[in-house]
């Protein structure tokens, strides 16, 4: 049995002595319970229910989408590559050849701040500065890539699909936040909320916002094929809707606020109202 099966046996067993059970779902389940009695607090929820659910993530439930990434060519000019590491306040940054497909390399800010104090450099290129970039497949479990992470002093990588292209970007942080939540720091800009209420039974989400997390709320859409609100209504309407659009899906009404040619980003949810042909006509 390898290292990270070994612990995970010991993780389980601790697990099972702390609640009683040793079945996955019978922990989630006392766990929830656990919270609900106020035997723990919401934050070691989270992170318990973190950790069981750690080893069935794949690198595609962590990473940061493609169309998420920030990234930079490498015939960018150093000034402007300096202005877009300071807007994203990243202290690393992928670097492309023609399309975000194609990335050739990794530049770090250390190497950048180098390159501008050293007069003698101040002429070098990005792609003479950036490093090797590290892929891994979508598909490697999460658990992995941490110890390859560590194995090589590491933070970044690109994550691949199936046929070679770029699929996304994953860091340690993205891994740790799994586990502990949202870690922020100094650069951090706000993220909106990919669920709030604005109403008793209306709600604004982002096009990100899981059909899981909805589930919760009782906006029932379930599918085998996509994870996301605005997955889910581009596959059922057979495209990416308009920004004006509306959808009306298992009694909830949609009405996309902001989309463009490939995604939808922002939309409002509301209980539909009945049409007056299906309102019961009262008896005579």
């Amino acid at each position: 049995m390898d290292g990270g099966s070994d612990r995970r046996s010991t993780l389980w067993s601790r697990l099972s002595k702390l609640f009683g059970h040793d079945d996955e779902e019978s922990l989630k389940k006392a766990i929830i319970e656990a919270r609900a009695a106020g035997e723990v607090e919401p934050d070691e929820e989270s992170m318990l229910l973190g950790i069981l659910r750690f080893d069935d993530l794949k690198v595609q439930d962590a990473m940061i989408p493609r169309t998420d990434i920030d990234c930079v060519p490498n015939d960018m000019p150093i000034q402007e590559v300096v202005q877009v590491i300071v807007t994203s306040g990243h202290s690393r940054i992928p670097v492309y050849k023609d399309t975000r497909d194609n990335i050739v390399g990794m530049l770090h800010v250390k190497d950048l701040l180098n390159c501008l104090v050293d007069s003698n450099h101040a002429h070098l290129s990005v792609s003479k500065i950036m490093r090797e970039p590290f892929f891994v497949p979508e598909t490697k479990s999460v658990r992995t890539l941490l110890q390859e992470f560590r194995a090589r002093k590491q933070h970044i990588a690109i994550a691949l699909d199936e046929y070679g292209g770029t699929s996304g970007l994953i860091t340690i942080e993205d891994l740790l936040e799994e586990i502990v939540g949202d870690i922020e720091d100094e650069h951090d800009t706000p993220r909106r909320e990919d669920i709030r209420p604005i109403g008793e039974t209306v709600f604004e989400l982002t096009g990100r916002a899981l059909l899981e997390d909805m589930g919760k709320l009782g906006i029932d859409l379930a599918s085998d094929e996509v994870e996301t609100i605005g997955g889910y209504l581009s596959m059922e309407a057979g495209n990416v809707p308009d920004t004006g659009e509306c959808l009306t899906l298992n009694g909830w009404l949609f009405t996309v606020l902001d989309a463009d040619k490939k995604l939808i980003h922002l939309l409002r949810a509301e209980p539909a109202v009945p049409a007056e042909s299906d309102a019961q006509m009262p008896e005579t």
